[in-house]
């Protein structure tokens, strides 16, 4: 074959890849950088052949000749079969998301095919070439069936779209994010900053799960979140009172519908076993939420006084049972009674007694004390922390009446007139609180019922403030709505904790 005809094919097939690479940076393919690229790699090999066509009788060996040629063709080829996959890959059928290794294999089959076309053109005779070859080619086999697996394998996983670029996965225990996949693994990148190399052939051998995703639909991630309560509590208020405590909590990342469920899962050596199932929006953060869903659990277990068990196959050390721990508990909330001027005028031994009837009860950020509305019989020590209390407005959206920090009380009205809830109470972050019920207070109110008169005056003062922040009454109008309140709320008191015969219609 002359060696003009390949310069002039060359030509040839560099003016249709020039073609093919205009269109692209028309169309504004995210190929067409590559293309361009390749565009140059061409141009290199058409030189190579016009420089052999131009010099190439200076090459005395015919074998040196032969090869000089081969180069300059092999160039041309290279870059006219990747420009040519390129635009029929990521150009022409771009919005259908060919997987990259799809090209790539293609571009693989393509150049082996021009290597058989040019050793049959140079007179290379295949047929003995296998024959005397086939020992070594069956060694070869051989040792590379383990890259052929992975080469398979990531074929499979692309083309059957197990799983894609930016799932997240399990595999083996492993929990990631699918950041790459090649000829010969997939690279699974962790929460820890970790990249985990798996190969292909062992993803197709191995069960994987891809979470957050149902299908070929992508969804939120169902999690689970265990727990342990002891025997002593009924499954079904434990169920109820956790499922409450997070249906009015507002943690990030969690979807609100459908609400988080609990349920009881086993019973153990020690205690009952539940689970909280809650829907992630976000893979990525399944670490920290799982905390946040933890803590929101600690804390409403604890307000309800639900006991966390303990092994039974081991000594048992139960904190709460120390004197010692006892103690330092009595004198924290003492000084948190003592700090608040609603209980100044107690006696230290009745702020002692009156201790002991305190419940503690933690709270986490964005959690709701109570809400507006209801029943309540109880009031609240802040011993730590913040708290906002809020009031609805209707359609106008909440209003802020005031944040407490600790030490503080609030609820006193639930405690004092046994009525509803007239606000709702958010903790700000995380706060602890002591709650003292109607009946702890029960017995120091009835010994002394001159704190009635005390008490009466303190409510009466707050409520006018709160009503101050709704309406914007000036100080004149509070102090005259405060002194017709406190004789109200006197009567109310007294008749509340059996003081007095109930005020007539």
């Amino acid at each position: 074959m002359p060696f003009d005809s390949h310069l002039n094919d060359a030509l040839l097939f560099a003016t249709v890849c020039l073609a093919l690479v205009l269109v692209a940076l028309l169309v504004r393919s995210p190929a067409r950088h590559a293309m361009l690229a390749m565009l140059s790699v061409i141009a290199v090999g058409v030189v190579g052949l016009w420089l052999y066509a131009r010099y190439g009788g200076l090459i005395g060996s015919t074998t040196g000749s032969l090869l000089a040629r081969e180069a300059a063709l092999a160039v041309v080829t290279f870059g006219v079969i990747q420009i040519a996959v390129l635009f029929l890959f990521q150009t022409l059928f771009a919005h259908r998301k060919i997987p990259r290794i799809l090209n790539e294999f293609v571009v693989a089959l393509a150049l082996i095919g021009y290597v058989i076309y040019r050793l049959n053109a140079v007179g290379v005779n295949l047929a003995s070439l296998i024959t005397t070859s086939a020992v070594l080619t069956g060694a070869l086999a051989f040792s590379a069936q383990e890259t052929l697996g992975n080469l398979w394998g990531g074929i499979a996983i692309q083309l059957e779209k197990t799983c894609r670029i930016g799932d997240w996965v399990r595999i083996d225990g492993v929990t990631g994010q699918v950041v790459s996949i090649r000829w010969r693994y997939m690279a699974i990148a962790t929460i820890t900053n970790e990249t985990i190399v798996i190969p292909n052939s062992t993803v197709m051998k191995n069960r994987i799960t891809v979470v957050a995703r149902r299908g070929e639909e992508r969804t939120t991630w169902r999690r689970h979140v265990p727990f342990e309560v002891e025997f002593d509590h009924p499954p079904a208020r434990v169920i109820a009172q956790v499922e409450k405590e997070l249906a009015h909590a507002h943690i990030p990342h969690v979807a609100p519908q459908p609400q988080p469920a609990v349920a009881c899962v086993s019973f153990k050596d020690s205690g009952i076993e539940y689970a909280v199932a809650y829907d992630l929006t976000e893979a990525a953060e399944y670490w920290i939420t799982d905390s946040r869903i933890r803590a929101h659990i600690y804390a409403a277990l604890m307000r309800q006084g639900f006991v966390i068990s303990f092994p039974r196959r081991i000594v048992e050390v139960r904190h709460d049972e120390r004197p010692g721990t006892a103690r330092r508990e009595i004198t924290h909330r003492n000084a948190a009674l003592a700090a608040m001027d609603l209980f100044a005028s107690l006696t230290d031994a009745e702020r002692t007694a009156l201790s002991h009837e305190l419940t503690t009860a933690p709270y986490v950020a964005g959690e709701r004390v109570f809400e507006a509305g209801e029943p309540a019989d109880s009031l609240y020590l802040l011993a730590q922390g913040r708290v906002e209390i809020v009031r609805e407005r209707g359609k106008g959206g909440a209003v802020k009446l005031a944040t407490l920090e600790a030490p503080g009380y609030f609820g006193e009205m639930g405690l004092l007139l046994g009525q509803p809830r007239i606000a709702t109470v958010v903790a700000v972050g995380d706060a602890l609180c002591y709650r003292l019920d109607k009946r702890g207070f029960d017995a120091i109110i009835r010994a002394r019922p001159e704190l009635a008169e005390t008490l009466a005056r303190i409510l009466a003062e707050r409520q006018a403030e709160n009503d101050a922040t709704l309406q914007a009454l000036d100080e004149h109008a509070r102090e005259q709505h405060a002194v017709g309140r406190t004789r109200d709320l006197m009567r109310k008191i007294q008749h509340f904790f059996g003081l007095a015969r109930a005020p007539s219609a």
